[in-house]
């Protein structure tokens, strides 16, 4: 494995992620930074009325921003994977979802494997019931 994957495993809950809650005028949504000097992929996982979805892929590029979920949250907890294009390594955690290589939006966390999908792990952000929330992917070397 590269020394860069080693890193990013051990550092994905303690180092990779710093979440704020936006301003109070600031539009309702979950966004994602990328300030690591690489190309992102990122998908995101969450529960609705009608049960769990996975989401994915967004491209981010170094150093921007992208709106991942539109609109007021409707969940306290949010889920992200993200994967780093440029210098290999993840950002995962242990709750575990459906993906899949190409575009997706996947209804259902279970029997992913039997239902043709990657059983994925995804990290845990609590947004504490903001209406709005920011992450933050950072490289590991940024830890503060």
């Amino acid at each position: 494995m590269l020394p860069l994957l080693d890193v990013l495993a051990r550092c994905a809950a303690a180092a990779v992620v710093s979440s704020v809650a936006l301003a109070p005028s600031a539009l309702a949504d979950l966004k994602l930074c990328n300030t690591t000097s690489s190309r992102i992929g990122v998908a995101i996982g969450y529960q609705d009325p009608t049960g769990w979805t996975t989401e994915g892929w967004w491209n981010i590029s170094a150093q921007t921003c992208e709106t991942l979920y539109k609109g007021t949250l409707s969940s306290r907890f949010y889920y992200i994977h993200a994967i780093d294009y440029d210098r290999g390594g993840e950002w995962a955690g242990k709750s575990f979802m459906c993906t899949t290589d190409k575009t997706f939006t996947i209804r259902g966390v279970q029997d992913c494997g039997r239902r043709g999908y990657k059983n994925t792990g995804f990290f845990e952000v609590d947004t504490q019931e903001s209406k709005d929330w920011t992450i933050r992917l950072t490289d590991p070397s940024e830890r503060r």
